[in-house]
């Protein structure tokens, strides 16, 4: 049902019960977000207001997590079926057929959605043969058990209503079958982690992170099964590329195993969380992981370097500092070589941020040359061009540049997206900083016009801080305000250092300088009016289109005529979480807010994104996902 006709009828049928009930300005956000948590179910919402005899409408959205427990008591007159939410669920599910009933029951370990070939892979097997899966998922589309969404790059996804969810994990339970199959979840998107993370360097970047953003929830889903605490003698159950040791987890305890492949699978999605928007959530996993996982493996070397990666980011230097000593040492002891020139530069970068540059300068070209010698020429662009910036800072403009110039051939020659934008930027700055005002200018914008197709927060911010020196060295004070302003927001949200925060940087010097020729320009008030209005563009691809004067169409549902999308970001956030089937209760939990806050939120995103159910804003969500801190 629409939402409106589900209110309507949540109010009629408790009226019917409670002459004295209303659906009043006080409520109506709760009632809504509890037809809404109910997929608009007919049934379900009879059996909601059945309860609001005794409970208020919060209270019932607030026990809806065990909602086969709740919906209960019907009209004792009606069909059995009729009379409880698990009834009516389980009188479909009986229609279906075994098979059907099984891919039903699988089908609940994805979260957010899925893609046909995903649960070719996940549900093939004992019982399914992997040519049966597309027709009986075309079977439970046309009864409704699964709905179809449009992934951003005009493909079919797929979601089970969040009520048959909820009813097919438990199924899955029952059956045995559970860790079986959120190990084959887990070993898929393991695979598809570290598949784009050994593919990284070259073209395709972009169409790998909308790839992942599309992925998210089930990222999700695998790296919490990591640290699940699995029953008495539930033994592991290898499957796919990424193997468990047979061994059973004593009982409450965490399986090493299961907690190693996690750990595994948040290292290879070290670009997601750096270069995608999810920075916070990332050092989340790492903080956790590490702790769940400390045996001595390759696999923690690896994970160590790109949490100090995460941890450099936001400025969190000591942390990242241990985290290279670790990795350092185990790398020695298990002779992996592999993880040197990692540790290396990002000792480099760390020692670089503490401001000791002299000592940043021969750890960047130690990390480079060990990657040209093992032939991965393109993984040393991201060295090279923080050599350029240190020699900058050093004074050393003529090796600056040179690096700086190399590094940009090197990504024109290897088509390397991200990186050949970091190098530009650089360039940018190295040839501004110099004088030559023109060239930096257009090498900035060039890398801002690359990193469109991102959302990375710390190469953003860093190449529009750049661009705002420019923007005021030119002239134009208002616009340099209102990109500094978008640069403050860009750190805040996203928990990246503010590279320009430092007075004694180069980059402080710089900022200290636009800072003042700006109040100079426009007063103090002037300048924080424009600072504010700069604000606003909290995304990369606002605050690029911010810069490059565009109002482009950036991501989101707006019209193309605006570059804002109609969420902030908090809604954002919240709507990201409802497209992987949490719940108001779990959405506030995750995000540590009141239940009422997060209806609130709920009935606000309805509103701007004219949508009448909670599965449209997660189909929105997945067309026009905007990644959030």
């Amino acid at each position: 049902m629409a939402l409106d006709e589900a209110v309507e009828l949540l109010q009629e049928r408790a009226a019917a019960l409670w002459p004295d009930f209303r659906v009043t300005d006080a409520n109506r956000a709760e009632a809504a977000r509890l037809c809404a948590d109910l997929d608009g179910l007919l049934l379900a919402i009879e059996l909601a207001a059945s309860r609001l005899r005794t409970l208020t409408v919060e209270q019932v959205v607030e026990r809806l997590e065990d909602r086969f427990a709740l919906l209960t008591g019907g009209c004792r007159t009606t069909l059995p079926r009729q009379r409880t939410l698990r009834g009516m669920i389980e009188w479909s599910y009986e229609l279906c057929t075994p098979a059907e009933q099984l891919l039903w029951n699988r089908l609940s370990v994805f979260r957010g959605g899925f893609s046909l070939d995903a649960a070719e892979y996940v549900c093939a097997g004992d019982g399914i043969a992997a040519h049966e899966v597309l027709d009986l998922l075309d079977r439970l589309v046309s009864q409704s058990v699964v709905v179809t969404m449009c992934a951003g790059d005009g493909s079919a996804r797929y979601r089970l209503l969040e009520t048959l969810r909820t009813y097919g994990r438990a199924r899955l339970a029952e059956s045995g079958e559970e860790l079986r199959q959120l190990r084959r979840h887990r070993d898929l998107f393991l695979a598809l982690a570290e598949r784009t993370a050994s593919d990284w360097f070259g073209p395709g970047q972009e169409e790998a992170l909308a790839r992942m953003r599309a992925e998210h929830g089930n990222f999700r889903a695998a790296l919490e099964f990591g640290t699940r605490v699995h029953p008495a003698g539930a033994a592991p159950v290898p499957a796919g590329p990424a193997k468990a040791e047979p061994h059973p987890p004593e009982h409450g305890v965490t399986d090493p195993a299961d907690a190693q492949q996690a750990l595994r699978l948040a290292a290879a999605l070290r670009f997601h969380w750096c270069a995608d928007g999810f920075l916070s959530e990332g050092r989340r996993h790492f903080d956790r992981l590490l702790a769940a996982a400390p045996e001595p493996t390759p696999v923690r070397a690896r994970a160590l370097w790109a949490a100090a990666w995460v941890a450099i980011l936001q400025g969190d230097l000591a942390t990242a500092d241990r985290w290279l000593d670790e990795a350092e040492e185990l790398g020695e002891r298990l002779d992996d070589p592999s993880v040197r020139p990692y540790i290396q530069g990002y000792r480099g970068a760390s020692v670089y941020f503490q401001g000791r540059t002299a000592q940043a300068v021969p750890l960047y070209e130690g990390a480079l040359a060990a990657h040209e010698a093992a032939g991965e020429g393109p993984q040393g662009l991201f060295w090279l061009f923080q050599v350029a910036m240190a020699q900058v800072r050093l004074g050393d403009a003529h090796a600056a540049e040179e690096a700086g110039r190399r590094a940009v051939r090197l990504a024109e020659e290897s088509g390397e997206r991200l990186y050949g934008g970091y190098a530009k930027w650089a360039l940018g700055y190295v040839l501004w900083a110099r004088g030559d005002r023109q060239e930096g200018a257009v090498l900035t914008r060039a890398a801002l016009e690359i990193l469109r197709g991102f959302n990375d927060y710390a190469g953003t911010a860093a190449a529009l801080e750049v661009f705002a020196w420019i923007t005021a060295s030119r002239g134009d004070h208002e616009r340099a305000a209102q990109l500094l302003g978008a640069v403050h927001a860009l750190t805040r949200h996203s928990g990246i250092r503010d590279i320009g925060a430092r007075p004694n940087s180069t980059f402080g010097g710089h900022r200290a300088r636009c800072e003042a020729a700006v109040i100079s320009a426009l007063g103090p008030a002037g300048y924080e009016k424009a600072l504010a209005e700069g604000a606003g563009h909290d995304s990369p691809a606002r605050a690029i289109a911010l810069a490059l004067d565009t109002a482009a169409d950036i991501g989101c549902s707006a019209p193309a005529t605006t570059a804002r999308c109609p969420l902030s970001r908090r809604e954002r956030q919240v709507a990201a979480l409802v497209a992987e089937g949490m719940t108001n209760r779990q959405i506030a939990a995750q995000l540590v807010l009141s239940p009422r806050t997060v209806d609130g939120h709920m009935d606000s995103i309805m509103t701007k994104l004219d949508c009448s159910r909670r599965a449209q804003v997660a189909a929105w969500w997945a067309a026009n996902q905007v990644p959030t801190p």
